[in-house]
């Protein structure tokens, strides 16, 4: 029987991050017109909303081909480094990819950017879905779970570059002797971010990882998912901590973000939508359990590349609070939020959503203390 995950001290507030649109087309596979845009100056200025906003994190993508809709991409690292230097409270997660990055190259270039922003940077560890990215750049194209192996050497091998002097290592994808890097990072230490859905997705993260980031999904599915990290973690003494997908439409009425949502859908591009399916579908079928992320997506899910939809932070300010609290319920110490339009609905859910997400919370501590 599986032992739900139970709180030992008041849970703190739950944290809100954005991805950054540092690829064309925005957050959703459809041809809806967006004012969202991929340049640097819109994400600069992005990164500032947010920060006054209320947002603790942002998080860069990382795409080296064009597709499903992403025709242009800026690079991650680099892009990070850019809204880190536009802010001055907002920490930025860069995505990496083993295979196009190497520990030694990513650990020298996230503490350099740790030590010119006071520890501002984060990574997160993407393991790859697209193996046609990976022909195209004459990468090797590793089976499921090799791919996690290495992803969980590749965090191994940063966090001992970080943490000590003379590393030694000795893995299948990396090994290091006698290597010491200086200066390593500021304080805090680089906090490691992965994704995946998979088993071995969630036992790497179990075993490693700070932060796991799930897809879109109901409360019900999440707390499974939450219980069973948690779970295979105490085995180790890790506990990573939990960032759920959402796609938000706040409207002041259900009726007006509903519509939205229905436009979003009316207008995908249907090829690319399928394309993107069976690309990331055929991933998830190659795992020991022939299921991944969005083996249950359906058309309208995959219509935003994360499961967001399904998270369904979609309706008044008031609905969506609650819904947020909901997932804070199911073990969730981080939405991770995408939009339509950025900048003004980024500023709009910091002006209505936050301040009721805080009172709903404040409210439930209040009532706590007085039992």
């Amino acid at each position: 029987m599986t032992v739900g995950f139970v709180q030992d001290t008041p849970p703190d507030p739950i944290r809100f991050a954005y991805w950054v649109p540092n690829v064309s087309g925005g957050l959703v596979i459809s041809k809806i017109p967006q004012r969202t845009s991929w340049d640097a100056d819109y994400n600069r200025r992005l990164a500032q909303i947010a920060e006054e906003s209320g947002f603790d994190y942002a998080l860069t993508q990382i795409r080296f081909t064009a597709g499903y809709g992403a025709e242009y991409q800026h690079e991650s690292v680099a892009f990070s480094h850019a809204l880190l230097a536009a802010t001055s409270r907002l920490k930025v997660i860069a995505a990496l990819l083993p295979g196009p990055w190497h520990p030694t190259l990513a650990a020298k270039q996230i503490a350099t950017i740790s030590q010119l922003t006071n520890g501002r940077i984060a990574v997160n560890i993407v393991s790859g879905w697209f193996s046609g990215e990976f022909r195209a750049i004459g990468e090797p194209w590793l089976d499921h779970d090799e791919r996690y192996r290495r992803s969980e050497e590749f965090i191994r091998s940063l966090r001992g570059i970080w943490t000590q002097d003379n590393f030694t290592f000795r893995g299948d994808f990396y090994r290091y002797t006698d290597y010491t890097l200086k200066p390593k990072p500021a304080d805090p230490l680089p906090e490691i971010f992965q994704g995946g859905s998979s088993r071995a997705a969630r036992d790497m993260a179990a075993r490693v990882s700070d932060w796991y980031f799930t897809n879109g999904n109901t409360p019900e599915n999440i707390r499974a998912q939450v219980d069973d990290i948690r779970a295979k973690a105490a085995e180790t003494g890790n506990r990573p901590r939990i960032g759920v997908n959402a796609f938000v439409i706040a409207r002041d009425t259900e009726e007006e973000a509903r519509a939205v949502l229905q436009e979003i859908i009316e207008n995908a591009d249907p090829d690319a939508v399928k394309a993107f399916g069976h690309e990331v579908k055929n991933a998830g079928k190659a795992s020991p359990e022939g299921e991944g992320n969005w083996a249950k997506s359906s058309f309208n899910d995959l219509v935003q590349y994360n499961d967001g939809f399904k998270t369904n932070l979609i309706g008044t300010p008031d609905q969506i609070a609650e819904r947020i609290l909901a997932l804070k319920d199911a073990g969730a110490d981080l939405a991770l939020l995408a939009f339509l339009h950025f900048q003004e609905e980024v500023a709009y859910f910091g002006t209505h959503v936050i301040p009721r997400v805080r009172a709903l919370e404040a409210a439930r501590e209040s009532r706590a203390e007085a039992a």
